[in-house]
């Protein structure tokens, strides 16, 4: 009996010629899963590879925090995120919630009475707001305390303005810093005044000096502490005239219609009055 025949494995290839061949099929082969990897890389933008991993981590947190359930801390029950909203745990930590920590990065507005005009007025247009809470004239606290004569009011029943040499009677000298804040704001100055409470002295002098422009003593109502006189430098500023006749009425000043051109008075552009308190007291003198 003949032995069983038992397949001998290929030689292996010894030539140089098969030795390349099986190289080259080698390289091919690489050179093919490089090409293949480079246009998938090709076909990614910058972005892409830029962000690409970052969002993949941005996301998977995002999900992990989106995804955990709120928990009202009263009920224990799941709600909407929103305003008020907090998990259990976080309010027994004593930690914000999500929205308040986002809520409390967003900007305040600023009171429009605050925001100054820079180099140029504020449009003469534009409202005058009165809501912010503040203390127009520390020490003032805009009460009427003067039963004196006309030009005889002592000092401590008047309140002095932000220029001292000025004063007026309470309520009109608070009313009339009120008005002064905005008018800084728009301007980047203080109103400037040559003339306020005026003495009984006072007024007897002008009645000789400036006859016809002063009214007759005893009866101005400079001498009541309800009237200024503007400087030059205000009257001759087209600009700051047009922002007075707008917004000083919202403040109770106003240039009264005798001294307005055409007026039944003399024409007088830089004298103001405290409207609610001359027509309280029923005077319409200068």
């Amino acid at each position: 009996m003949e032995p069983e025949q038992v397949p001998s494995a290929p030689a292996p290839a010894t030539s140089r010629r098969e030795l390349r061949a099986a190289a080259d099929r080698s390289g091919n082969r690489a050179s093919r899963r490089a090409a293949r990897t480079s246009r998938a890389r090709s076909t990614l933008t910058p972005w892409a590879l830029r962000w690409g991993p970052r969002t993949a981590v941005l996301s998977t947190l995002a999900a992990a925090t989106i995804a955990f359930p709120v928990v009202d801390a009263t009920t224990g029950t799941d709600v909407e995120l929103g305003p008020g909203t907090v998990s259990a745990s976080a309010a027994a930590a004593g930690l914000p919630t999500a929205y308040e920590v986002l809520s409390s990065t967003l900007p305040q507005a600023t009171p429009t009475t605050l925001l100054a005009a820079g180099s140029g007025p504020r449009a003469a247009a534009e409202p005058v707001s009165r809501s912010l809470e503040r203390e127009p004239l520390p020490g003032c606290d805009g009460d009427i305390r003067t039963t004196a004569p006309n030009g005889q009011i002592p000092q401590s029943d008047l309140c002095s303005l932000w220029d001292p040499d000025h004063a007026l009677r309470g309520d009109a000298a608070v009313a009339l810093s009120e008005l002064n804040l905005n008018f800084r704001a728009a301007f980047d100055r203080d109103l400037c005044l040559t003339d306020s409470y005026r003495p009984l002295s006072v007024q007897r002098r002008l009645a000789v000096t400036k006859p016809g422009l002063a009214a007759t003593p005893g009866l101005s109502n400079h001498g009541w502490g309800l009237a200024i006189d503007l400087c030059s430098s205000e009257t001759a500023s087209a600009d700051a005239m047009a922002w007075l006749r707008t917004n000083g009425p919202v403040f109770g000043w106003e240039n009264p219609a005798w001294a307005r051109r055409g007026g039944s008075g003399p024409y007088e552009p830089w004298h103001w009055e405290y409207v609610p308190g001359t027509e309280a007291m029923g005077t319409n003198w200068s």
